[in-house]
């Protein structure tokens, strides 16, 4: 491997998210919901149309 082309990976900043009222765990953030992997909740965003 060659050493000369070591470059520096971007990291995004951590965004605490809404925890998940049934289990505690962080929701993913849809389009159009909010859902809870481990669990299945899933919480619809408000005024967005479902197609």
């Amino acid at each position: 491997m060659a050493d000369d082309k070591k470059t520096k990976k971007k990291v995004k900043e951590y965004k605490p998210g809404k925890s998940c009222p049934k289990c505690g765990s962080r929701l993913a953030d849809h389009e159009d919901r909010m859902t809870c992997g481990k669990c299945g909740y899933t919480e619809w965003k408000k005024g967005k149309e479902v197609s």
